[in-house]
C-alpha cells in the first residue's frame, strides 16, 4: 500500500515523494484511514514509528479540501505534546508536510520568547502544536482562543500523565469546539491512559502496532552491574570505544546530567547537556550540534527521552534507570531508528534492582549481562524516588568516591545469597562488585 491508495490529496502525496517518504508504516497504514473519515482515534505504537505523519496528514488533507482561513487568535487544529523537544519535531514535521500550501503551521513551547509567539498567533493559524503549560500561558494572556479548533491531538499521552499534565488538559479541553475529531497517541497504555480516552475520545478506533512497553528488536541490549561510585569511570571507559559514534546518555536528575557532562567535557568528549535548567534557546543549540555531529555525547533528562529523531545515534546509555519502566523502552528507543543497528547499555546500581526488576517485567524479556552479577534485592527494599540518584550527594554525574553500596546492595553471589534470577554473567569486572 502507498498513500496515493490511503486517499490523501494529490498535492500532499507530492510532496510527500518529494521528502523520500513514499511508503507508510504500519501505524500510518491503520490510522489513516479512520482518521480521514472523521473517526476519533486511539493508537498504539512505539516512539519513532511515524506517529506525527498518521494524526497530522488527515488533518492537513481536510484543511486543504476545506480552504478556510483561521480566524485572528484561532487554530483550527490543537496538537499537544509532552516536552520542548518532541513539540519541535512535530511542528518541523508538520511544516515540511504543508510546504507550498497557504496552512500556517505555529509552535508555543516554554522556555522562548511569549511575546513573539503572541504575535505568531495573532492572525490565526491553521496547525498549533503546544506544551500545555505555554498554551495556559497564552489562553491566559488571551493571545488564543480554542472555540474554532475542531481537531485536538495528544501526543505522548503517556508521557504527559506521568508529567501531571491532566489538570492542564482538563482545563483545554471545555473550551474546544464541541463538534471536533480527537486523537489520542501513546507508546504504552497505563489504566489512567483507559480513563483519558474515555474522557475526550468518542466512539473511537483503537489501532496498535506493537505490543506496548517492548523495545525495537534491532536494539542490542545489555546490562553493567556496578556500584554507584563506579558508574562514571565505566561510562567513560566504554564512551572511550567509540568516540566518533553519537550517544546519548540518560540521568535521573537536572543536576546530576549537568555534572556528568561537565565530567566528559574535562575528559576531552564532545559533550553537552540537555534538561529542564536549560533555556530553550539552549537546549536547540545542543540538540543542533548534536545532529550536526559536532557534539558526540548528549547527556539528558527524559525531556530527550521521546521526540528525538536523530538517525546517526549508535548508543544509548541509562547512567540512571528510569523511575518509570516504561521509560526505558523510550530512551533506548533513540537509537536503532530508520532500519539502522543500535546498543542500549545499563548501569545497574544496588538500589536500581527493583527498577531493572519493573523494566524488563514490563518488556517481558531479560536483558543479558554484560558484567557483573545482579544485585540482591533485601526485604523491604523499595524503588528510590524520583528525581533521586544520579545528581545528588550519592554518586552523582562526578564519579567521586561516595561510600560503599547499602545493605540492600549486597552483590548476588558475593557476601550475600546468589540471587538466582539470571542465567550466567558471571565473571564481569571486579569493580563492579566492590565498593568502590
Amino acid at each position: 500500500m502507498d498513500f496515493d491508495m490511503l486517499g490523501l490529496a494529490p498535492r500532499l502525496v507530492n510532496v510527500l515523494k518529494e521528502q523520500g517518504i513514499t511508503d507508510p508504516t504500519p501505524i500510518q497504514t491503520q490510522a489513516i484511514p479512520h482518521a480521514m473519515n472523521g473517526r476519533d482515534v486511539m493508537g498504539l505504537a512505539q516512539t519513532g514509528s511515524g506517529k506525527t505523519a498518521a494524526f497530522g496528514l488527515p488533518m492537513i488533507h481536510a484543511l486543504l479540501k476545506a480552504g478556510v482561513k483561521p480566524n485572528p487568535k484561532t487554530t483550527r487544529g490543537l496538537i499537544l505534546a509532552p516536552t520542548r523537544e518532541l513539540a519541535k519535531q512535530i511542528s518541523d514535521n508538520l511544516t515540511a508536510y504543508t510546504k507550498g500550501s497557504h496552512l500556517k503551521v505555529a509552535l508555543v513551547v516554554g522556555g522562548a520568547g511569549i511575546v513573539a509567539q503572541t504575535k505568531r498567533l495573532a492572525g490565526g493559524v491553521d496547525l498549533l502544536v503546544a506544551t500545555p503549560g505555554r498554551l495556559i500561558d497564552l489562553l491566559d494572556r488571551r493571545a488564543v482562543r480554542l472555540d474554532e479548533t475542531i481537531y485536538l491531538v495528544l501526543d505522548e499521552a503517556d508521557q504527559m500523565l506521568d508529567m501531571g499534565f491532566i489538570h492542564a488538559l482538563r482545563r483545554i479541553a471545555p473550551l474546544l469546539a464541541k463538534e471536533r475529531q480527537t486523537m489520542m497517541f501513546s507508546a504504552t497504555m497505563p489504566k489512567l491512559m483507559s480513563e483519558l480516552a474515555g474522557t475526550y475520545l468518542t466512539d473511537a478506533v483503537r489501532v496498535q502496532v506493537n505490543p506496548p512497553g517492548q523495545a525495537v528488536k534491532k536494539i542490542n541490549q545489555s546490562v553493567h552491574f556496578v556500584a554507584q561510585a563506579a558508574k562514571t569511570d565505566l561510562l567513560i571507559e566504554l564512551l572511550d570505544k567509540h568516540r566518533d559514534e553519537l550517544a546519548i546518555v540518560f540521568g535521573r536528575t537536572k543536576h546530576g546530567c549537568e555534572k556528568l557532562y561537565k565530567v566528559l567535557e574535562k575528559k576531552g568528549f564532545a559533550a553537552a547537556s540537555i534538561h529542564g535548567n536549560k533555556s530553550q534557546g539552549q537546549r536547540q543549540r545542543a540538540l543542533d550540534a548534536f545532529k550536526a555531529g559536532k557534539t558526540r555525547v548528549l547527556v539528558a533528562t527524559d525531556v530527550a527521552a521521546r521526540g528525538l529523531d536523530i538517525p546517526d545515534v549508535r548508543f544509548v546509555y541509562n547512567y540512571d534507570l528510569p523511575n518509570v519502566a516504561e521509560n526505558y523502552v523510550h530512551r533506548i528507543g533513540r537509537t536503532a531508528r530508520a532500519g539502522a543497528d543500535g546498543s542500549a547499555v545499563a548501569l545497574v546500581a544496588p538500589d536500581e534492582m527493583i527498577e531493572l526488576q519493573d523494566i524488563e517485567k514490563a518488556m517481558k524479556d531479560t536483558i543479558p549481562v554484560a558484567s557483573g552479577r545482579p544485585w540482591e534485592v533485601q526485604p523491604g527494599q523499595k524503588k528510590r524516588p524520583n528525581g533521586g540518584g544520579g545528581g545528588g550527594r550519592r554518586g552523582g554525574g562526578g564519579g567521586q568516591r561516595s561510600g560503599a553500596p547499602r545493605a540492600a546492595g549486597k552483590p548476588a553471589g558475593g557476601q550475600g545469597k546468589p540471587a538466582g534470577r539470571r542465567r550466567g554473567g558471571g565473571g564481569g569486572r571486579a569493580r563492579s562488585q566492590s565498593a568502590a
